[in-house]
């Protein structure tokens, strides 16, 4: 037997991973199960063997990125998924076996990574979101949302899942007309024009991304609404001024641990005194990790999902009253389930703006960070904070009664 099946053979279990290697050797793993997809790849070269088996993640991800792990019908979704599904976070799961030392570097290069000064912050944004501009056309929703929708069912569609999702922020912060809105991390403006147009609220959208800038004032200026729904290329640490609401929809993500408290003073300092905040960021369940290795090189440098404990030690210190706390646990994955349907079906289209590797690169992405909702680590937190116990309502009907108002008009 060889390493890399004796590595296999610990990582899957159930379902079955058929691996045919670059003499055409073939071995298989696991054992066929209900639930458990059956999976077939071939390797171009030794190389690859040696790669998966001593960096899993980063390896592996490489190896498909440069077509040297094939897997069999393009089903990289199903690869991903036979992994996590053989070790579900719920079951005390996870996959990387890599060596100790491995593992202790991998946590010493996380807690390095995440250290975002103002200028590596800007770096580490432009290498996501300032890709080309088709991009996040052709497969994002109608008002690009590049964030978790809410799914009230698997099948409500992308576009009704970002709208309600949208909705449900809108509630939480408890609007009234004429308020000054602080949106930290603005994305294309989507969270910005929705609270102006159902509020008649100011709203100041912040973003460190120039291409989601010049988008968001364009649209701003297309829609007639420039002189009310503003976008400034800054910094949260360097924003002046005085907001009633706050909202932050995955911008978090991009803070790093080292930051919380900074960012939760800031926060406070900004809101007025009957201010009201909502955050929505991706998390981990259970206690604080570290970014895959290549997820950190290739997607998002810098980039981390808090354990609720980070989060909260953050906000703490801040004398922020934590006043509502909501764990979504599905919706990412069904989210991203309908992002990776668009890119398969805009393949041709991808590729003809980048490369058929940089599709390869888009298509693991997403395929990972599906598996990795449904049956590893991740989930998202939507926290809200106030800083005086009396401004909002004590109980949360509220919520289901503005949402429902909100919604009225698209269902």
């Amino acid at each position: 037997m060889s390493l890399l099946d004796t590595f296999l053979s610990k990582v899957v279990r159930r379902g079955t991973l058929t691996v045919t290697d670059h003499k055409g050797n073939v071995s298989k793993v696991g054992t066929s199960a209900e639930g458990f997809p059956d999976i077939a790849v071939r390797l171009a070269d030794a190389k690859v063997a040696r790669d998966v088996v001593l960096k899993p993640e980063l390896g592996g991800g490489e190896a498909y990125m440069d077509h040297r792990l094939i897997v069999e019908n393009d089903d990289i979704m199903g690869l991903l998924s036979l992994l996590r599904l053989n070790s579900r976070w719920e079951e005390g799961g996870g996959f990387d076996d890599a060596r100790w030392f491995d593992r202790a570097f991998g946590r010493l290069r996380g807690k390095l990574d995440r250290w975002n000064w103002n200028a590596k912050s800007k770096r580490n944004v432009a290498h996501h979101y300032d890709l080309d501009d088709r991009l996040y056309d052709l497969f994002l929703d109608e008002n690009r949302q590049y964030s978790c929708g809410y799914w009230t069912s698997p099948d409500v569609g992308l576009d009704q899942a970002q709208r309600d999702k949208m909705a449900h922020i809108a509630a939480k912060l408890a609007l009234a007309p004429g308020m000054r809105v602080l949106d930290i991390g603005c994305g294309w403006g989507g969270m910005a024009f929705y609270l102006h147009d159902k509020y008649d609220c100011d709203v100041t959208g912040i973003t460190l991304s120039e291409e989601q800038l010049k988008y968001a004032r364009a649209d701003a200026e297309r829609r007639g609404v420039a002189d009310r729904v503003k976008f400034e290329l800054v910094d949260y640490r360097d924003v002046t001024g005085s907001f009633d609401r706050i909202v932050s929809v995955g911008m978090f993500e991009h803070v790093g641990p080292p930051h919380y408290r900074a960012f939760f003073a800031k926060c406070r300092a900004l809101l007025a005194d009957d201010g009201v905040m909502l955050l929505h960021t991706i998390g981990r369940m259970g206690w604080p990790g570290t970014t895959d290795a290549w997820a950190s090189k290739y997607i998002f440098p810098g980039g981390y999902a808090p354990a609720l404990s980070e989060i909260t030690d953050g906000s703490e210190r801040s004398n922020l009253i934590q006043t509502d706390c909501e764990t979504w646990r599905l919706h990412y994955a069904w989210t991203l389930r309908a992002w990776y349907a668009r890119i398969m079906a805009r393949r041709a289209e991808i590729e003809s703006v980048y490369d058929a590797r940089f599709f390869r690169m888009w298509q693991f992405y997403l395929a990972g960070c599906t598996s990795a909702f449904e049956h590893g680590v991740l989930c998202v937190y939507q926290l809200q904070y106030a800083k005086d116990r009396r401004v909002l309502p004590v109980t949360r009907e509220y919520l289901a009664m503005e949402e429902a108002r909100l919604n009225a008009a698209f269902h």
